[in-house]
């Protein structure tokens, strides 16, 4: 099922022996569109500390009562490798967390989370193909570097189609599956007053982190006769089919294969 990353916020993270803290925030990476870390903020009984949830860790989600249960006690969120979420991670950093709760890392593998395609998986689910993958424009000092991004960072950004402004970035859809990224939605701003739309990230074709501008394959046409996304209702699956079909693209729930077409057809 399809979450909101600010419904998402806020949720109570519970270890076995008692409550860490509550989502403030989310670490996705910008290459496979995937919601990577949770950012928690502890309270009291870590003097305010954030650390970071990876979505291996996360049970079975209490969905009425905003509460994410992870397998981890109390001390092994207080003793976990300190990490400064006001700068950026590190691949260094990341190794060392993911060293220290001896979890299979995400990264180097075909799968979406290493050699699986959901946390904690060994079933593969494929990146984003090469050819789809947004063509980041930020510059890198090495191949090595992270790919960490705030969602407050996206969440904002302005969005533009191929003739033009569509307007800007207020929220993301995320799957409670496999962690990944379906969509962003975009208000429409003054071009088409009072309306909200739905771009998928195998559509963008470049992103500016410095311009805070996102610029995706699609034109204002297709997208105002795209059908309508209510942000106050579930997205369903049917819905889901319309859009990726009048839009002409391949769907993502059926892209199952490494090898397969790219996710995006003209």
């Amino acid at each position: 099922m399809l979450r909101s990353v600010k419904d998402l916020t806020g949720y109570a993270i519970s270890a076995t022996d008692g409550v860490i803290g509550d989502v403030d925030d989310f670490y996705f990476d910008d290459e496979d569109w995937a919601i990577r870390y949770l950012i928690v903020v502890t309270g009291g009984w870590l003097s305010g500390r954030h650390v970071l949830i990876s979505p291996i860790a996360i049970g079975d989600p209490d969905w009425m009562d905003r509460r994410l249960p992870v397998a981890l006690t109390k001390a092994q969120v207080e003793h976990s490798p300190d990490i400064d979420t006001q700068k950026p991670v590190s691949r260094q950093h990341e190794a060392a967390y993911f060293g220290y709760y001896e979890y299979p890392r995400y990264w180097g593998g075909f799968g979406l989370w290493g050699l699986g395609g959901y946390p904690g998986s060994q079933t593969a689910e494929p990146r984003i193909d090469n050819d789809m993958k947004p063509r980041i424009t930020s510059t890198r000092t090495s191949d090595n570097d992270c790919h960490l991004r705030s969602c407050r960072v996206i969440i904002g950004c302005h969005i533009h189609a191929t003739d033009g402004d569509i307007g800007h970035v207020t929220n993301l859809l995320v799957d409670d599956h496999t962690w990944a990224i379906r969509y962003l939605v975009v208000a429409t701003g003054h071009w088409w007053s009072g309306h909200h739309v739905l771009v998928a990230p195998p559509w963008i074709e470049t992103v500016s982190w410095p311009d805070a501008r996102v610029s995706v394959d699609v034109t204002r046409q297709a997208v105002k006769d795209a059908p309508s996304y209510d942000p106050e209702a579930q997205f369903s699956r049917e819905q889901e089919r319309g859009l990726y079909e009048h839009h002409g693209r391949r769907d993502y729930w059926t892209y199952k294969a490494v090898g397969h077409a790219p996710l995006s057809e003209k």
